[in-house]
Formats: structure tokens, sequence, C-alpha cells
């Protein structure tokens, strides 16, 4: 298993160090729910091409990140990996306590460690769980703060306007 981590560890340092031109949807707004608010964001991102990205930053003792996470994994798979990629951005926990909860829980998306919490200032999350969208071409487009069911309607419009 060492080989995934490398390539993890590569994706935080790269993506957290791009300095990618901020990008705000012209006409954004405010959505909430229930448990969760949609708004626009804007950040640093990666180069993601072709296919939407849900950047989820969580932690195992967030019960609403852990009420979520079957969710995601559920519209990942729905979706399927070359028109969704869901990364699972784990919140300044110990590399073991990540992998033992997704293992538990039969999460099979790709876990990232943000073992020192680095990745979630610079993305500007403080609420978990939080969802950052970026859309097929790259360009942030929302931020999703609390527990959002990725399999309902309101997940499917906001997935959809990202395909």
């Amino acid at each position: 298993m060492p080989a995934p981590f490398l390539s993890r560890r590569h994706f935080l340092q790269t993506t957290c160090a791009a300095g990618a031109p901020l990008w705000l949807p012209a006409g954004a707004q405010h959505l909430t729910g229930e448990a969760y608010e949609i708004s626009p964001w804007a950040g640093p991102v990666a180069a993601f091409r072709g296919r939407a990205v849900l950047l989820n930053f969580w932690a195992s003792w967030c019960e609403p990140c852990r009420a979520e996470m079957p969710s995601l994994q559920q519209a990942a798979a729905l979706h399927g990996a070359d028109k969704l990629l869901v990364l699972a951005i784990n919140f300044k926990e110990k590399p073991a306590i990540a992998l033992q909860f997704a293992e538990r829980a039969g999460i099979t998306l790709p876990v990232l460690l943000d073992v020192d919490g680095q990745a979630a200032r610079r993305w500007g999350v403080r609420i978990f769980p939080t969802t950052l969208t970026l859309d097929r071409r790259g360009r942030p487009r929302h931020r999703v703060q609390g527990e959002l069911d990725w399999t309902g309607p309101a997940a499917g419009k906001l997935i959809a306007s990202l395909l």
C-alpha cells in the first residue's frame, strides 16, 4: 500500500501549492437545506479537467461527516469515475484512524490525508463536512457546508451543473 500514499501526498502538495486564478460563477446564489448550505467559492486548484470533482473535507469524529460519507460513495458509483471524481480529505487525524474508519464503513473513495490541517486552511474550510466542487473544466463552483444527501435531488442538480 505505500504507492497510494505517495500519490495522495503528491496530490495534496501540488493542489495546495497551486496558485490558480480565482473564479466565481455569474449569478451565484446561496442555497440552504435542512443540514447544509451551498455557496460559490474560489480557491487554489490543481489542473482538474475532463470530469467533475468533489473535494470532501471530513473527520471520523464528525457525526455529520460519518453520516454523509455513504451518499458520497453512492454518488461516485452512480456517475462513474470518468465523469465524477470524489476525494475524501481527512482533517488532522492520524492516518491509521482515518483509513480504519474508511475500511470499517466500506468506503472505497480515495482518502487523502491532511494531517496538519494545511490543506483545509488553504482552501478556507472551517466547518465539517465541507465539500468543494469543481466543474469538468476544472473551475471552482460551489462550497457545500454541512451534511448533504449526495443521492438526493438537491445534490443531483448540483452535480449536473458540474458535468
